[in-house]
């Protein structure tokens, strides 16, 4: 199947650019487009299509997926003048990746199905460094037959495709898991930051946490780049994931559900913004709370 369908990619950053690949190795021919000049010309380096345009990805393709920075990123590719919507292209599905909000989606999507587009809410789980490997998870949403064909493709980019039902589904579920992701990686600072200033070495509290019963995936992840002090490499950027989590605190807030952790979390993070560190990754948040502890590394 995968010499039949032309796969288009707009947003080629950490995410994008690991999708990229992953399905030029799968065997399907890639279109890609984004603002950033140099992210095109590494997806050309490896055997893609330089596009010029959302429009022009979206005239090229059978299945575009989108991975993208903000809302207003989002619509001026879905809506805009040389957005999808302007191609004007019965049966193009979009797979759309990014983290917005439901009602920006569902805006978009009824935009593009009066031009005979289908768009498919399908947020991923997993960091740029997962992305890497493959090691993500897809929450699929929207129309089955459409999600039906993108299979082969999600199959190329991820290890793990769920469908999870009616278009917003996915964003829902996206939301859940970044709760985690959220409280996780500030609770693996918390830890390292204790263990540090107790006077254990940041090498050894990863190592030993690793095989415990206080590990997590995101222990795994961020504890190593916690432990060099080193955040310059970002698989998540502080300023996106900001983006993020006012998003899910908008949910939340909108269904008066109470996430307490998930608050106190999000204070920490603010600190970090605050102190000049929105281009570093967000384990970052151990430098927060070593500088509100004391803690002074060699």
């Amino acid at each position: 199947m995968s010499d039949k369908l032309n796969v288009g990619l707009i947003g080629l950053g950490i995410m994008g650019g690991a999708f990229a690949r992953h399905i030029l190795e799968g065997g399907f021919a890639v279109v890609g487009h984004d603002v950033v000049a140099e992210n095109v010309n590494a997806l050309v380096g490896i055997g893609g299509v330089a596009g010029s345009s959302a429009r022009d990805v979206a005239e090229r393709s059978d299945i575009v997926i989108t991975s993208l920075p903000s809302a207003a990123a989002f619509h001026e590719v879905m809506t805009g003048v040389n957005g999808i919507r302007s191609a004007k292209k019965s049966n193009l599905i979009v797979v759309e990746c990014s983290t917005l909000t439901v009602e920006d989606k569902q805006k978009a999507h009824d935009a593009l199905a009066c031009a005979g587009t289908i768009l498919l809410d399908c947020p991923i789980s997993g960091t740029g460094a997962q992305a890497q490997t493959r090691d993500l998870s897809v929450y699929v949403s929207g129309d089955p037959a459409a999600s039906e064909k993108c299979q082969p493709v999600l199959d190329a980019m991820a290890n793990h495709t769920f469908h999870v039902g009616e278009f917003g589904n996915g964003s829902k579920m996206k939301f859940v898991a970044n709760v985690l992701v959220a409280i996780h990686n500030v609770a693996s600072a918390e830890a390292m930051v204790l263990g540090m200033k107790a006077g254990l070495e940041p090498e050894a509290i990863v190592n030993v946490i690793k095989a415990g019963a206080g590990n997590s995936r995101i222990f795994e992840l961020r504890a190593p780049m916690m432990a060099e002090n080193n955040y310059d490499n970002a698989t998540m950027k502080m300023d996106v994931w900001q983006k993020d989590m006012q998003v899910i605190g908008e949910f939340a807030k909108s269904l008066e559900c109470q996430v307490p952790l998930f608050d106190k979390s999000a204070d920490v993070y603010g600190k970090g913004i605050s102190q000049g560190m929105d281009k570093l990754d967000t384990a970052s948040v151990c430098r927060v709370l070593e500088q509100l502890s004391g803690v002074e590394r060699n």
